[in-house]
């Protein structure tokens, strides 16, 4: 079910993830890359790469993404997690993992590239400003410290036209302050000890 409907918008992060799967040529063979953006954002949240198309690979870039906003205090239950219908992507595995975490899945048409255009459009811009300009590498380590530095750049320094021209890090940071977590009873009220 195609929940986005090619509406790539969200009112906050962690309100709806898009991902998809790219190829990069190395010396020694196809390398395949996997990457979760945040739509409110265009943060990449989770990435991963491997010489193997199996659901590891989306699986794999998915944990990033629980982890890397678990590890922030950023819930991530009902998160609308949009993708192809890519067998990584409609995998048992991956699906139940979603359920596991309270993320929906949400899966665009066969052969139809504008039902995952954000996702589509980041692989571009990963390949144009990265894979053309320093590729290819000589193995899959070299390339995943480049990916590395690259991510690292995209979500710190690179500017975004359709967030206001800043990163999406400085993005997420505005949210976040103009709109603080409620604090927890915990944290609320004085200990008695």
């Amino acid at each position: 079910l195609d929940l986005l409907q090619r509406q790539f918008i969200a009112s906050a992060p962690n309100r709806v993830w898009v991902a998809d799967i790219t190829y990069c040529r190395t010396f020694a063979g196809w390398v395949y890359a996997a990457f979760v953006l945040d739509v409110y954002s265009r943060r990449v949240v989770g990435w991963q790469l491997s010489t193997s198309l199996r659901t590891d690979l989306a699986l794999d870039a998915l944990e990033m993404g629980l982890w890397t906003r678990d590890r922030a205090g950023q819930p991530t239950t009902g998160v609308i997690a949009h993708s192809d219908k890519g067998v990584q992507y409609v995998a048992i595995r991956y699906t139940q993992r979603l359920a596991e975490v309270g993320a929906v899945a949400s899966v665009g048409s066969t052969g139809d590239s504008y039902d995952n255009a954000m996702a589509e459009a980041f692989n571009s811009i990963f390949k144009a400003e990265l894979v053309r300009n320093r590729g290819p590498w000589k193995t899959i380590d070299d390339l995943e410290i480049a990916v590395a530095e690259y991510i690292d750049w995209y979500n710190h320094r690179r500017l975004h036209g359709q967030i206001g021209l800043v990163p999406p890090v400085e993005y997420e940071t505005t949210y976040y302050a103009q709109n603080p977590a409620p604090a927890t009873v915990e944290a609320s009220e004085p200990s008695l000890h």
